[in-house]
């Protein structure tokens, strides 16, 4: 069964790395036949929320956000790569995340969290889980998690530590299994 997976990219800083994971994980994802939309606020830019997505009148949705809804309402899941600022979600990605609601019920996420040190992000976790929750996603019991992110992968998003290549398989399979079983639910 093919699947649409849509990753959810949250940064927009200067000198950003962790759109090499986001590359790292598409790569991947399309290797198993996945077909893939990159998400990345810096593509997709968003206004702070005031309105979401389906508050505009048809067809008044700015044109960043038309296209993410068509990606999300497409997508049969959702990857999340997160970074961890003072424990929490990146603005950018909480903001993009909050414009839509009914795109990501009863589809499942899979979160990869990263750092720049060692501790890879794992205390955004739980914050992203929650935050899934309340818009209508199932996140995976597995995780993706990434330590010292801007030594872990080029800029084309290949692997400079073979473990990443190791360990994805396993974080994509389990992915794969909520994603299968909650498109047949779905249809």
């Amino acid at each position: 069964m093919a699947l649409n997976t849509a990753v959810i990219y949250g940064s927009v800083r200067r000198d950003r790395q962790g759109i090499k994971a986001a590359r790292f994980l598409v790569k991947r994802l399309e290797e198993r036949g996945h077909e893939v939309s990159l998400v990345d606020p810096l593509e997709f830019p968003h206004p702070l929320l005031d309105l979401r997505y389906r508050e505009y009148e048809e067809g008044t949705a700015p044109e960043a956000m038309q296209q993410v809804h068509g990606i999300l309402d497409a997508a049969d899941g959702f990857v999340i790569v997160s970074a961890e600022y003072n424990h929490g979600v990146p603005p950018a990605l909480k903001n993009l995340i909050d414009h839509y609601l009914p795109e990501y019920r009863r589809k499942p996420t899979a979160i990869a969290t990263y750092s720049a040190g060692t501790f890879a992000g794992a205390r955004v976790l739980a914050s992203l889980r929650d935050t899934m929750a309340t818009v209508g996603s199932i996140s995976i019991p597995a995780v993706f998690t990434i330590s010292m992110v801007g030594k872990s992968f080029d800029a084309d998003g290949n692997a400079l530590d073979e473990a990443y290549d190791k360990r994805v398989g396993k974080f994509l399979d389990d992915y794969e299994w909520y994603a299968r079983i909650m498109k047949v639910a779905r249809d």
